[in-house]
C-alpha cells in the first residue's frame, strides 16, 4: 500500500468547512470497497483537501487583483476543473474537461503520463512510479492554486512543493489491487461526475464573485459561500484524481 499525503500545517487546526476535523484513511482495511471501486462513505474516500479557513481580516488589495496575481500559476498548472467545465459550456454550448488550456502546462503532461499509465495499468497492472509522483505533484500544486485563486486563502503559493494552508491527502492503491476495468473505461465512467462538476463550477463562479464583493467592501469571506467553495474544490479534486488514475474507487457525490 503506497500513501501520500500532504499537510504541510500539521501543528495547525486544519479543517475543512463541513467537518470538525480532517482526517486520513492509512489502511486498506478502512476500504472494503477498493476491489470494486465504489467508496460507500465519504468519510472513508481515498482523496481530501483541507484548507485552514480564513474568514476574517481578509488582505483586500490582493483579492482585488486576484485574477491578475493568479496568472503565473493558472499558465502551469489551470484553474480549479470546476470552473474549467463551466467556462467550457459557454465557449461551445457543451461541457468539457480541456486539458493543456485550463489545466496548464503541468496538466497538459500529466495528462500524457495518466494515458501512458493506462496502458501500463491494463497490461501490467502498475502505475510507473515516475509517472505516478509527476501526476501527485501536480495535483498538489494545483490544490493550492485554485485556493488562491478562488478566493479561499491569501497567501500567494510556492511554486512546486512547499508549505501551505491548502493540503491535498490522498491514498493510493496497492498496484496489486488495480481494478483494471474501470480503468479501462475511467472516461466513460466519469461522465456522470463531469455533468455535476460543471453545473457546481457554475455556481461556484457565481459565488466567487460574490464573496469578491464582500471581501472588497468588508475584508471578510461569508462562511457559507467559503463552505460552498471548499467542498466544491473538493470534489472536483477527487474527480481529477480518478481521472489521473491515481485511484480506482470511484468518487462520491458528495462536497464534504
Amino acid at each position: 500500500m503506497y500513501t501520500a499525503l500532504e499537510d504541510p500545517h500539521g501543528n495547525h487546526p486544519t479543517a475543512s468547512v463541513f467537518a470538525d476535523a480532517h482526517y486520513v484513511a492509512m489502511t486498506s482495511a478502512t476500504h472494503p470497497s477498493s476491489r470494486s471501486g465504489v467508496a460507500r462513505d465519504t468519510r472513508d474516500y481515498r482523496v481530501d483537501v483541507s484548507i485552514v479557513p480564513a474568514l476574517d481580516n481578509r488582505n483586500r488589495l490582493t483579492a482585488a487583483f486576484r485574477p491578475i496575481l493568479a496568472i503565473p500559476h493558472l499558465l502551469l498548472v489551470g484553474g480549479p476543473t470546476a470552473l474549467a467545465v463551466s467556462l467550457g459550456w459557454y465557449a461551445e454550448e457543451r461541457p468539457r474537461l480541456e486539458w493543456g488550456a485550463t489545466t496548464g502546462v503541468l496538466g497538459a503532461v500529466a495528462a500524457v503520463c495518466a494515458l501512458i499509465a493506462w496502458f501500463a495499468i491494463l497490461f501490467g497492472g502498475t502505475y510507473p512510479d515516475g509517472l505516478r509522483s509527476l501526476a501527485l505533484f501536480y495535483l498538489r500544486w494545483r490544490v493550492r492554486a485554485g485556493a488562491y485563486f478562488t478566493l479561499l486563502r491569501d497567501e500567494f503559493p510556492p511554486f512546486g512543493d512547499a508549505d501551505y494552508p491548502a493540503a491535498l491527502s490522498i491514498e493510493l492503491p496497492d498496484d496489486a489491487r488495480r481494478n483494471r476495468w474501470t480503468v479501462a473505461f475511467r472516461l466513460i465512467l466519469v461522465v456522470p461526475h463531469a455533468i455535476a462538476v460543471w453545473a457546481l463550477g457554475i455556481a461556484w463562479m457565481i459565488t466567487t464573485l460574490a464573496a469578491w464583493c464582500v471581501i472588497i467592501f468588508t475584508g471578510r469571506y461569508p462562511p457559507g459561500l467559503y463552505g460552498f467553495g471548499v467542498g466544491v474544490l473538493r470534489w472536483s479534486t477527487r474527480v481529477e484524481a480518478y481521472v489521473l488514475l491515481l485511484h480506482d474507487d470511484y468518487p462520491p457525490f458528495s462536497l464534504h
